[in-house]
């Protein structure tokens, strides 16, 4: 990091008035020495940044005082990009059409330089070409509304139709939303259901954030909502070809597994799931690279599923 860079993050830094540090802090966080902490200190009250100190918390800035909000790098900028065109590339039609009024806001504030680099960047950089130019894009289940029920604590309300036909209304306290390879879910506990459960996005519908407030459970982690068990897991056994193992572990649908070298070609992998047909669908994606050993049901999950291909 050069010292513009360093000194712009050092401004922002001492904005936060909540979170204020010490020149130990500073030079830790930045990795360089004290001296060069506050060398910085003066370049930033050279062009009039209102800096104060207090023996108690640390260094600050004069209350009031603001920093123009978009003061980006090039690396910076090129982190907005690629999360910007992640959000274009999503199913969720919404989520789509605000990305763009952002990307739209932040070039009519760049300086020259920085609009001609973000322009680049926006044509060339591709995330997930099969979600960008393949799917059709879908509304349903509003994104920002979810996620503003989530910020007040407060329940919220939707019609759901669900994939096994069931449609219902349903209310939940949400707590989560998780992006699944091609799709969003909110995780939340449900007041049908009784339990904590999953509920599709682009199925959610006539959503309304209640009046009704919820209290967090405090022993819920979110591993354990996103990773949930409900006792009826089965453990699964199979063998997988070193060549896609790599992929296999970063996409497997669970976050507890075991692992062992069998030869010099094979890894064995052992995991428990609670639904035998998503896993099974989900394993076909490597083909001949895995092999399944157990259990005896998910073998035989496996024989009858590609019996219904073969025979469509």
């Amino acid at each position: 990091m050069n010292s513009s860079e360093r000194r712009l993050k050092l401004m922002l830094m001492l904005q936060q008035g909540k979170s204020r540090k010490t020149v130990q802090e500073f030079a830790e966080y930045f990795d360089v020495s004290k001296r060069t902490i506050f060398r910085d200190f003066n370049a930033l009250q050279e062009i009039n940044v209102p800096i104060t100190w207090d023996k108690y918390s640390g260094y600050g800035v004069m209350p009031g005082f603001k920093i123009p909000p978009l003061m980006f790098s090039s690396h910076e900028l090129a982190t907005i990009i690629v999360g910007l065109n992640f959000v274009k590339s999503q199913v969720d039609e919404n989520l789509v059409e605000d990305a763009k009024g952002v990307e739209v806001k932040i070039q009519n504030v760049l300086p020259d330089e920085l609009k001609q680099f973000m322009e680049s960047l926006q044509k060339r950089t591709v995330i997930d070409p099969y979600l960008k130019f393949g799917s059709e894009k879908k509304k349903g289940g509003n994104w920002y509304v979810i996620s503003s029920a989530i910020s007040q604590k407060k329940r919220i309300q939707f019609f759901y139709d669900a994939k096994s036909g069931d449609k219902k209304t349903r209310k939940i306290d949400p707590y989560l939303l998780v992006f699944y390879q091609d799709h969003w879910n909110v995780i939340g506990f449900s007041h049908l259901r009784g339990d904590f459960r999953n509920f599709i996005l682009d199925r959610v519908s006539k959503i309304e954030i209640l009046e009704e407030e919820f209290q967090e459970k405090s022993n819920i982690a979110i591993e354990d909502l996103i990773f949930r068990r409900d006792g009826r897991s089965q453990k699964v056994e199979v063998l997988v070809d070193k060549g896609v193992y790599k992929r296999f572990k970063a996409n497997l649908p669970t976050n507890k597994f075991n692992e062992s070298d069998l030869n010099s070609e094979k890894i064995k992998v052992s995991f428990e799931v609670d639904n035998l047909s998503f896993i099974n669908e989900w394993l076909l994606q490597f083909g001949q690279s895995v092999k399944i050993e157990a259990p005896k049901q998910l073998i035989q999950t496996r024989i009858e599923l590609l019996k219904l291909m073969l025979l469509q």
